[in-house]
């Protein structure tokens, strides 16, 4: 299902949450943890990482009330939410580490970029818990990552996309949708499948694109000559490259069947570039740029 529509939001369908534990403390799990208590909107946020020096920044900024190095029944129990913040294929080992501690109440959600691996995850590991479990991706990242990158109003009209499922309880759904409109996120519905198909195409592709481009300058044997004169056209493009290596490792992995076909199709394009480069053929270099510019140029 597809809608594209911000869901309606007031004051009165805020949520009011005692105890959220966040399972990975960044940037996106730590900044939705800072805007939640700057609203007033959670009264302890419970912090589990197996980091603990960036659990110690995490609480020396005041991101989470309480650190914890491992999933366990004091650290889990009583939670009305628990945040998967972490790396997407850590998904099914946490949540067998979840299952023997979690309330009948409470709500597991994820922020992960492909949806369908964190829905069968959810289906396999907690099947008693599926129908409170709720697949999201907020879009609102970055290449900073850790408890130093959480930062305040990082969600604020941005898309957050959630994939309900056909057993989704709704009282989950919807408390998950209004804790992200409590931090001004802007919700979109997506079927999971058509979810990892589109992020495929504008942002897992993308970060390739950058690591090949980065990876054949660094394999060159003047790298350092050549680094040395970049100037801000590498720096726009390369900024992604500069992304946590494994966390992308783990996205492109999960979502290999429609990066495979996008790969093939962008040979295809630098086959043309590079035939038109061989012909020197002016007119058809100018209207390929020509049909990119006018496609970037009107988005927004």
């Amino acid at each position: 299902m597809v809608d594209g529509k911000n869901a309606l939001f007031n004051q009165h369908s805020a949520i009011n949450l005692h105890r959220l534990v966040l399972i990975g403390v960044g940037l996106i799990g730590g900044s939705l943890a800072l805007d939640l208590k700057r609203a007033g909107r959670v009264a302890e946020v419970v912090g589990i990482d197996v980091d603990a020096e960036n659990l110690t920044r995490a609480m020396e900024r005041r991101v989470i009330d309480r650190a914890a190095t491992q999933i366990n029944a004091d650290s889990v129990c009583n939670a009305d939410m628990i945040i998967i913040a972490t790396p997407v294929n850590t998904l099914p080992d946490i949540c067998r580490q979840l299952a023997p501690y979690l309330d009948e109440q409470t709500i597991i959600s994820d922020v992960g970029s492909t949806k369908r691996l964190a829905l069968q995850a959810f289906a396999n590991e907690l099947p008693q818990f599926y129908g409170r479990c709720v697949a999201a991706h907020p879009i609102a990242g970055s290449d900073r990552h850790g408890a130093l990158a959480a930062q305040f109003g990082l969600f604020t009209d941005k898309k957050c996309i959630i994939c309900a499922h056909e057993q989704q309880d709704t009282g989950a759904l919807n408390m998950v949708e209004r804790m992200w409109l409590t931090v001004q996120a802007k919700i979109y519905w997506l079927e999971a499948a058509k979810h990892d198909e589109i992020f495929a195409a504008v942002s897992h592709l993308p970060h390739m694109l950058a690591y090949a481009y980065v990876h054949q300058l660094a394999a060159c044997a003047d790298a350092k000559e050549l680094l040395s004169f970049a100037g801000s056209g590498f720096r726009d493009f390369s900024r992604i490259a500069a992304s946590h290596p494994q966390i992308w490792t783990d996205i492109c992995l999960a979502n290999r069947e429609a990066l495979n076909k996008l790969l093939s199709q962008q040979q295809q394009e630098l086959a043309c570039l590079q035939r038109y480069l061989q012909d020197g053929d002016a007119a058809a270099l100018t209207d390929f740029f020509k049909t990119a510019h006018k496609i970037r140029a009107n988005w927004s």
